[in-house]
């Protein structure tokens, strides 16, 4: 990667890193302080109430453990949705928002091949990416240990992050492969957007169950288990190994369209 580069991009990150952080500090700590197993019945009443609308933004299941409690209220929607937005936002300014404005032509001015330019942007993304889910897990642990000391193995949690980091990291792909498609950030963030919102609609479809649960085979939300993680099952991890792979094809085609595009500099 063209290291200059990198740092100002990473540079460029930082606001948008720390908003997010603390948008989640706040969610993160209110819902693990919420979390009390004797109310667990109560919840299950709530959730009887509107069964519908909770299923659709995944918060079902079992809730008298503390990982529980987090897959059911952190996991099903806020997890996945509030980095997914940085993301979006990161990976459009990150190549068309340099197409668009015409800065692309000052970075290929340079001796530096497109590849390079691409490699380089596209690190700076997952570096992103990755400080955000890893914050998130340092302060599930710091909360869980101060809030309720014994109650979240360390291992439930990285398996649970690390599952939510493969889905991340495909999100950005997808959004980085329509950053390098596309001339202009009105096409880069419809595209971009578009496609991960709609997978997300399609999976709340889903998880209202009945006619509308075959919907989760059109998503890549599904393969994210935070369940069958926790637990540490085959099937999570299986899960994670295919956002992961899909995430790779994505990239080495974003970097083929990069490399090969005439770009209207």
């Amino acid at each position: 990667m063209n290291l200059t580069l990198y740092k100002k991009e990473l540079k460029g990150s930082l606001k948008l890193l720390v908003i997010f952080a603390a948008v989640l500090t706040l969610y993160i700590v209110m819902i693990v302080d919420m979390f009390d197993p004797e109310l667990a019945d109560a919840l299950k009443q709530f959730e009887q109430m509107m069964p519908e609308l909770m299923a659709a933004v995944g918060m079902t299941g079992a809730t008298d453990t503390l990982a529980g409690f987090m897959i059911t209220y952190l996991y099903g929607f806020l997890l996945p949705v509030v980095p997914m937005v940085y993301t979006i936002l990161r990976a459009n300014a990150l190549v068309a928002r340099y197409v668009d404005s015409g800065s692309m032509a000052a970075l290929l001015a340079a001796p530096v091949p497109r590849s390079r330019v691409v490699r380089t942007q596209l690190g700076a993304l997952y570096s992103g990416i990755v400080l955000l889910v890893g914050y998130c897990t340092a302060v599930e642990w710091a909360s869980a240990r101060l809030l309720f000391p014994g109650e979240l193995a360390a291992a439930e949690l990285l398996r649970m992050n690390a599952g939510l980091l493969a889905l991340q990291l495909l999100i950005g792909s997808v959004c980085f492969f329509f950053s390098c498609l596309c001339d202009d950030t009105r096409g880069s963030i419809a595209l971009g957007a578009g496609l991960p919102t709609l997978m997300y609609l399609v999976q709340m479809l889903a998880n209202m169950g009945g006619k509308l649960e075959p919907f989760r085979y059109a998503t890549f939300f599904t393969l994210y288990d935070p369940t069958a993680l926790a637990a540490g099952q085959a099937a999570g991890w299986q899960g994670a190994a295919v956002l992961l792979a899909a995430a790779l094809v994505l990239n080495l085609a974003a970097g083929a369209v990069f490399r090969r595009r005439d770009l209207p500099l």
